[in-house]
């Protein structure tokens, strides 16, 4: 897969992303998060919405979003509730006391949303596509910017690597069928949750169900030479990967092991896996 890169953005500051689109990038950076968390403000008319306030403990991003929108808020949305996307909300909250938006069943009980969307569901011009896999209460955001068709893409497609997909809240099966969602949709630019802007996005959706799809067949290929556990599967497999993201890796196996134990091709003994 070809993936996008892009310069360290400047921290605090307001990027512009597209017409009525800016971002400002969370000072949170990792193997897992890039340069860190895309807060993005949108004009809708409603107002702005805050997409994804970022990360718990980092107040000067916070102060940035209050200086950037004059505290004028309309709605704090959440994309899905990992803690660096959702840890923020509290405090921007507090400071600005816009609703907040989310999923109707989140996944974590700190965070009940003041508004619950369910797929197909709109707000402020924003039609919400649930499309967990990554996350049970991932939602990404579609609206039209600029003549173009764009999605919020979120963690669920992201322009410069792949996502995690960790259970139990991680889902293979639920991850294969929101990007065959997606497959079904004519957007034109993806605006994910880290990372920059990508273009022709249904052309890194396919390259991404089609890894997703070789992967779980290099497993059943393990499988069929005998039991293993997640590690000793991961590291036949995951052999040249980032020591960083190993766990992460292993995580991503087990989630394929699930999947296939649902679909009756692998059997699950204590923390052995064999193929069915």
């Amino acid at each position: 897969m070809s993936f996008l890169t892009e310069p360290e953005p400047e921290r605090g500051a307001n990027l512009p992303v597209m017409p009525g689109i800016t971002r400002i990038v969370a000072n949170n950076p990792g193997p897992m998060t890039y340069f860190g968390t895309n807060t993005y403000l949108i004009d809708t008319p409603a107002g702005v919405v805050v997409l994804d306030p970022g990360p718990e403990d980092h107040p000067d991003h916070v102060d940035a979003i209050l200086r950037h929108t004059g505290g004028q808020i309309a709605y704090i949305a959440v994309s899905h509730t990992h803690h660096d996307h959702v840890g923020a909300v509290p405090a921007l909250q507090e400071s600005c006391g816009a609703p907040t938006v989310g999923f109707q069943t989140s996944a974590i009980a700190t965070f009940d949303p003041d508004i619950k969307l369910g797929h197909g569901d709109s707000l402020a011009g924003m039609l919400a596509l649930h499309t967990p896999g990554h996350a049970s209460d991932h939602l990404c955001f579609a609206l039209p910017a600029g003549g173009e068709k764009v999605l919020f893409s979120a963690d669920h497609v992201m322009s410069w690597s792949t996502s995690i997909v960790s259970p139990p809240g991680g889902d293979m099966r639920a991850y294969f069928a929101s990007l065959n969602l997606l497959l079904q949709r004519d957007d034109d630019v993806y605006l994910p949750g880290h990372g920059p802007l990508l273009r022709d996005p249904r052309n890194l959706v396919r390259a991404m169900l089609t890894h997703r799809i070789i992967r779980e067949q290099a497993i059943a290929r393990k499988l069929g030479e005998g039991s293993f556990d997640t590690y000793t599967i991961m590291d036949a497999l995951y052999s040249q990967l980032d020591p960083r993201l190993r766990k992460a890796a292993e995580r991503n196996v087990l989630a394929h092991l699930l999947k296939m134990q649902a679909e009756g091709t692998a059997i699950r003994e204590g923390e052995l896996w064999r193929a069915a």
